[in-house]
């Protein structure tokens, strides 16, 4: 049988290329999207591939409400994503969840929702398997290369800073190294930020330019030399395979798994 999903934010740039791939996808079907702007309307003739049959209705819980969906693929924002992660959950829906911005708290609680519900869900900073691969191999490398700063790149409508891929990234390479402080014990600022935001004894740079996707470098230095473990996401398309794969996985799991990674065979 097909795994039936609901796209939150599927006008998006993220939830159009989820649509997408869900008409390409044979064991897919998409059965409701949400949009506060074209309730009514048909996702596909909004996003310009033809009509698909489904309409957009205005809130998750209305989505939720009308089809008996297994999946809800969410790429909102920080704003509804908790809530619409609870909304599913209470309603047996499992969220494969994208957007980025919750907090450590945030996440411990939908955890723990998950696990007394039994209803699996994911949520992944970076659907990208490159990006991911990106972060594990970061993780390997703080281990013997422990000096480090994270500079990440992206489009300049994106509504967090750093990332979530980059905070995910320092939570990795924390794992690996003790905390240490860089660049002279005497350093000073001459200007507020410049050397970026503090974790870990190490730096997390933002980049927000218009032309960029997503992209992100982790720069290793040691005696006579530079390690540079750097990945480009040129196209949201890019994200798609492991959106796929974690719609999949996603009904074979009781709780809550955060991060691409932990369900990749790596």
């Amino acid at each position: 049988m097909k795994i039936r999903v609901i796209v939150a934010g599927a006008s998006g740039r993220m939830g159009r290329e989820v649509v997408k791939m869900l008409t390409k996808t044979e064991d897919l079907e998409l059965v409701g999207a949400t949009s506060r702007t074209h309730a009514g309307k048909d996702v596909g003739e909004v996003i310009g591939i033809g009509p698909l049959g489904v309409s957009f209705v205005s809130s998750t819980l209305e989505a939720i409400s009308k089809t008996r969906a297994d999946v809800l693929v969410d790429f909102t924002t920080p704003e509804v994503v908790k809530e619409n992660m609870e909304l599913a959950m209470e309603a047996g829906v499992r969220p494969v969840v994208g957007t980025s911005g919750l907090s450590e708290s945030d996440i411990k609680s939908l955890r723990e929702m998950s696990e007394q519900t039994g209803v699996g869900a994911i949520i992944a900073p970076n659907f990208a398997i490159g990006a991911v691969l990106m972060m594990v191999f970061a993780q390997k490398a703080a281990k013997y290369l422990p000096h480090v700063e994270i500079v990440e790149s992206h489009h300049d409508r994106k509504l967090d800073a750093p990332s979530g891929t980059a905070v995910k990234t320092a939570e990795m390479i924390q794992r690996s190294r003790v905390e240490l402080k860089q660049g002279h014990p005497e350093e000073k600022e001459l200007l507020e930020g410049a050397r970026g935001a503090y974790v870990g004894g190490f730096r997390i740079h933002s980049v927000r330019l218009p032309g960029l996707v997503a992209h992100q470098e982790v720069m290793f230095g040691g005696d006579g030399q530079l390690l540079t473990v750097r990945h480009d996401s040129f196209d949201r398309e890019s994200f798609m395979p492991g959106v796929k794969l974690a719609i999949e996985k996603v009904m074979t799991l009781d709780k809550l798994v955060y991060g691409l990674e932990n369900i990749l065979e790596l």
